[in-house]
């Protein structure tokens, strides 16, 4: 039981300043960004405060945080259980901590957190699904894929899109989610073909686009988020998002291995069609502005903020493409086209008021090695050797090169990254 008198030997006023501080960085924790843009947010809270010092222990999960005034500090720890992506409600706390100025009061900031977490999702869940689809259905094509892969992706995407949301909006075990969201994908995908093949289509020659029907899977913003942690030397952080990654993408491949050991569905890329070259840029184009709009209204994106990621991923993703066929090493075209996307960013973001990494993410999905991933799972457990080690050394080799690209940008663009301070 307290006594009146104690309350006067607590830094009541720190206290409620520090928590303050702690919840802006969990709500942008949660939010799907990385380690140094939290700790960023956070001390931009903290400064608005009057907080003397701030420092802070950023991880996937976790936050350690102490504030100082004077001789007198408080440390405070929280932990974030929901990992996922909200590119609206990232950007709404971005403009929070960037519009706050000395002087600022604990209260107002609080309401204001209130009320962006209470925002709901922007899009329903069929919405949701048709943009996981219509993502998905762009990477069949860009993998090669004919119309009735395409279709087929369509289809089978938004529908494993649409369980994983239904189950992860309940609270489901999110490595669970990612196994029954791309059996569902899988399996959905293999009734399409069956059904055409019992109408009189050739089924057969169509199977291997069922991995593009999981891609809707693949961790984009955990891996680049990782990756520029880790180009920060923020280990800790770094090397949580990248294991994450690594647990969510396993976990979807182990269940495409499944269907297609069942079944017998083979995972050999399909032979690419020979289309005329004007046709054929113009085609990549559309189709990677697609699958970057999908990704980004996916991520809970306003629109103006998905236009922009797919007018930037449109842009960089066909250069990649065509450097590729060029005889390029698919690695030097990735690091090539990743900095152009975080150059293009660097002016793009300012100019739509919205946080940079909400369009240069989004662009950067697509060049994700999934389908690579993917091989090299299925690779393994079928005991071909030859191609699990030849996809897995492609898909390391490109996640490194996207995230040499995009920390190369950040240096040239942001004098927080070019200098050690």
């Amino acid at each position: 039981m307290t006594t009146p008198d104690e309350h006067a030997l607590e830094p009541v006023e720190l206290i409620r300043q520090s928590g303050t501080v702690l919840r802006m960085g969990t709500a942008m924790l949660s939010s799907g960004t990385g380690s140094y843009r939290v700790k960023t947010a956070m001390q931009q809270v903290a400064t608005a405060l009057g907080i003397d010092r701030h420092h802070a222990h950023v991880t996937l999960t976790e936050i350690t945080a102490t504030s100082h005034r004077g001789r007198i500090f408080r440390t405070e720890v929280a932990e974030v259980r929901s990992v996922g992506v909200n590119a609206h409600r990232l950007g709404e706390l971005t403009n929070l901590a960037n519009g706050l100025r000395p002087g600022a009061r604990a209260d107002d900031v609080l309401r204001e957190l209130d009320r962006i977490d209470a925002l709901p999702p922007l899009y329903p869940a069929w919405a949701n699904a048709l943009f996981a689809a219509v993502a998905c259905g762009a990477f069949a094509y860009l993998n090669d894929g004919g119309l009735v892969e395409v279709l087929g992706v369509f289809l089978a995407a938004g529908l494993g899109q649409l369980v994983r949301r239904w189950l992860l909006h309940r609270r489901a075990n999110q490595i669970g989610v990612t196994m029954l969201a791309a059996a569902v994908s899988s399996l959905a995908y293999l009734a399409f073909v069956l059904v055409l093949d019992a109408v009189g289509g050739s089924g057969a020659t169509h199977e291997a686009g069922f991995i593009s029907a999981v891609l809707f899977l693949v961790p984009g913003f955990p891996l680049v988020t990782g990756a520029l942690d880790l180009a920060k030397l923020d280990l800790s952080a770094g090397v949580a998002r990248i294991t994450y990654a690594a647990l969510i993408l396993t976990s979807a491949a182990v269940s495409v291995w499944a269907v297609s050991w069942l079944t017998g569905l083979e995972t050999d890329p399909s032979p690419a069609a020979e289309v005329p070259l004007v046709l054929e840029v113009a085609l990549r184009t559309l189709a990677s502005a697609l699958g970057v709009l999908g990704f980004a209204l996916m991520f809970n994106s306003p629109w103006r903020m998905a236009l922009g990621a797919a007018a930037i991923g449109a842009v960089a993703n066909v250069l990649r493409l065509q450097l590729v066929d060029g005889g390029v090493a698919v690695q030097a075209a990735t690091m090539l086209a990743t900095l152009v996307v975080g150059l293009m960013a660097a002016w793009v973001a300012p100019r739509l008021r919205v946080p940079r990494i909400t369009v240069s993410v989004p662009a950067v999905v697509i060049m994700v090695p999934g389908a690579a991933v993917y091989r090299a799972v299925v690779g393994l457990n079928n005991g071909d050797v030859d191609v699990a080690v030849a996809a897995g050394i492609q898909a390391v080799f490109v996640v490194v090169s996207i995230a040499v690209g995009l920390a190369v940008a950040r240096m040239l663009t942001d004098r927080a990254w070019a200098f050690e301070r």
